[in-house]
């Protein structure tokens, strides 16, 4: 069986990303990444459209593990992807890893 390579992307410093308030990462003209640091210091990484209307998910409010999206507040869990219910839907996760200082995704 082949294993498949994946790419990292930088992301940036650790030190330097604020709690609870997410960043863009574009990762190619067709796709944005949402990042953001929780508040128990865990880095989490969905992609940047809501399921719903398309909503950006980096602008939305952090609370505990859960994103909610800034146009209809859906609440969306950043550990897997899941829009709460009575709401439904999913973004896709992205693995991050912290090398030293610096944040990565892994694509």
């Amino acid at each position: 069986m082949k294993e498949l390579t994946k790419a990292k992307v930088y992301v940036g410093k650790v030190s330097e990303l604020p709690e609870r308030v997410g960043k863009t990462v574009r990762i190619d003209e067709n796709k944005e990444v949402a990042v953001f640091k929780l508040s128990n210091g865990k880095i989490k990484a969905v992609e940047n459209k809501c399921p719903h209307k398309g909503g950006v998910l980096s602008e939305g409010i952090v609370s505990g593990e859960f994103v909610f999206c800034p146009m209809h507040d859906w609440k969306i869990c950043l550990q897997d992807g899941k829009v709460q219910e009575p709401d439904f839907g999913c973004v896709k996760t992205y693995m991050t890893i912290i090398e030293g200082d610096a944040v990565f995704l892994l694509l």
